[in-house]
């Protein structure tokens, strides 16, 4: 692969940064890889966190001894499929891997800018993009994705240039850094500001920060792992003995890898850059820019695919969430998965599995629209909306049932909505416009695959950001006996939704009446394949509890259909008892 560079500002024409200067001029340095099609509607920009480049995949010579940073993820077959995208990634503003930066000679002085160069923000750094992709001709965006502070340049795109951007997918991110990480970067501009060899930034001549910069990265590189990863790579081993120095040199495992990290980072980047990048990591704000997040997304028009890392505790799953409460929140179409992984933030790099599928998935329904009825994903093709808690693929006369009762157009969350084969179906055969809500993340990628809106949560924490009767139809199936709080998550439905339908299975059917009377045994059967030590059914109710429970409510039953195996037409003589699941449809009284 081959970097290029071009100028995208002119010093008679300068740039106006966000700190009030004008700055010119400016080169990019950027890669490509694989074809712009005829439609120049495949094109997906990458944009890279504080310590990479351009150089995002591939070598850029024979004698390379590392492929670039994402290697994994891109390049043909993968993730982000060069096969089928025109995939662009540049060095960002301030970067030192030939975009201009603060090591860039000033034309002024003939000097290194150092710290005459002007303080930047994400914001500028996107507006530089920008350029560089108008100098490339490139029009719009098919996908523009990112992690750590690439994730928030993700951010900055889709809400500066939403015209452009056709979907955003920021990973492991976040709308502003709290005070735990501001203080981390803190810590490690004055490591290098306090480093003897700083020389107030003009250091090229000499021996440079090389000390309060490897300490510096020392501190960044244990925010990016996780303290389980620490513990399973590490523990508490010896490098190079048994026993104890009593000394104050590097023994420990962690210690020497640290050491590692910092002599490694030194060698291949620049201390002012990371002063000038992580202070505009500090700087950006979505809230505090735009009066509110929610406010800040208003105007986006791309679809979003978020993603977090369970185990990331510098960008966590909260704050990846609260990005997607407020998209949900202004009503956009939003996907989320918070993938389990024990590799903290630094996961967006080391997961190409689960991340490939997410991405590959997500960016193939963006770019071919339309849902899909089956899952082309093969690790997910068995799995199915009734497996997991509560569910088993053996029921489907219920999807029917369900279906038949949805108007057509109409707009329905699935609550627990397993593969999205009933929503699959809906999109297809009744034109809805639905969205799902799981748990599960195989499901969860199943899901994506089929161009469904999907948001990893938990029903449990409430739908605080889903606005009242926001959507006809609010469907919770196969999965009320399996929630600790049906009254309180059932409310939360009839607030959501015009009218909520619940299926559940029947715990008075006659086979289960018969195995405990006569077996005195918890009753397994067809509908009920657990046995009592592995069930996730904690609620064991009948037809005739939940007609109690919605009188209790004072919710409005509109339809109550009792079904048995694949019969259709309902259950007319004793329900309750001859009845395998139940259908019912409800509304606030």
């Amino acid at each position: 692969m081959q970097t290029k560079t071009v100028r995208v500002v002119d010093p008679e024409r300068p740039l106006e940064l966000e700190c009030g200067k004008t700055f010119g001029p400016i080169d990019v340095a950027y890669e490509t890889y694989g074809t712009l099609n005829e439609a120049g509607d495949n094109v997906v920009l990458i944009c890279h966190a504080l310590s990479g480049n351009a150089h995002v995949a591939g070598l850029n010579s024979p004698e390379d001894k590392k492929p670039g940073w994402w290697d994994i993820m891109v390049g043909p077959g993968k993730g982000i499929d060069t096969n089928k995208y025109f995939v662009v990634c540049s060095n960002f503003l301030g970067g030192c891997s030939g975009t201009t930066g603060p090591c860039s000679v000033n034309p002024a002085t003939g000097k290194p800018y150092g710290l005459d160069f002007p303080i930047i923000t994400i914001a500028d750094m996107v507006k530089v993009q920008k350029l560089l992709l108008d100098k490339l001709g490139i029009k719009k965006l098919l996908a523009v994705l990112g992690g750590s502070i690439g994730g928030m340049q993700v951010l900055q795109w889709a809400i500066a240039y939403p015209d452009l951007v056709r979907a955003a997918i920021p990973i492991a991110t976040t709308t502003h850094l709290g005070a735990q990480s501001i203080a981390f970067d803190a810590v490690g501009r004055n490591a290098i500001l306090a480093d003897p060899n700083f020389a107030g930034g003009q250091y090229a001549n000499g021996k440079g920060p090389a000390g309060g910069l490897a300490i510096a990265r020392m501190i960044g590189h244990i925010t990016y792992l996780s303290e389980q990863g620490m513990r399973e790579k590490f523990g508490r081993e010896l490098r190079h003995s048994d026993r104890y120095s009593y000394d104050f040199n590097s023994e420990f495992a962690v210690e020497t890898y640290l050491d590692y990290q910092g002599q490694s980072f030194v060698e291949r980047f620049d201390a002012n850059s990371y002063l000038y990048i992580t202070k505009a990591a500090d700087y950006f704000d979505l809230a505090r820019e735009h009066g509110s997040l929610k406010q800040a997304f208003t105007n986006t028009t791309c679809r979003f695919l978020v993603i977090s890392f369970a185990s990331d505790w510098l960008f966590t799953p909260a704050q990846s969430r609260a990005i997607v409460y407020a998209l949900v929140a202004n009503n956009k179409d939003v996907s989320f998965c918070d993938i389990t992984s024990p590799y903290g933030h630094d996961a967006f790099l080391l997961e190409p599995e689960t991340l490939g599928a997410l991405l590959s998935g997500f960016l193939n329904a963006t770019h071919r629209p339309g849902v899909r009825k089956r899952s082309r994903n093969a690790r997910t093709n068995k799995s199915s909306r009734m497996d997991g808690p509560g569910r088993t693929n053996r029921m489907r006369v219920d999807y029917e049932v369900i279906e038949s009762l949805i108007k057509p157009n109409s707009t329905v969350l699935d609550i627990g909505c397993g593969d999205g084969e009933l929503l699959a179906n809906l999109a297809v055969d009744k034109n809805v416009k639905g969205e799902g809500i799981e748990l599960g993340q195989d499901l969860v990628l199943a899901c994506v695959d089929r161009g469904l809106p999907i948001v990893q949560h938990d029903v449990e924490h409430g739908l605080e950001s889903y606005a009242d009767r926001s959507y006809d139809y609010v469907i919770l199936s196969q999965t009320v006996q399996t929630v600790k709080n049906p009254e309180k998550v059932f409310a939360e439905l009839l607030r959501v939704g015009k009218k909520v339908i619940v299926s559940f299975p029947n715990f008075a059917h006659w086979r289960s009446r018969v195995q405990l009377f006569f077996q005195g045994r918890a009753p397994v059967t067809e509908h009920l394949p657990f046995d009592w030590y592995n069930s996730p059914n904690i609620h064991c109710l009948s037809l005739d509890d939940f007609d109690r429970f919605c009188r209790k409510l004072g919710v409005r039953v509109e339809k109550k259909i009792p079904l048995i195996k694949t019969r259709l037409s309902p259950v007319r003589v004793a329900p309750n008892l001859f009845a395998e699941q139940v259908i019912y449809v409800t509304s606030k009284g």
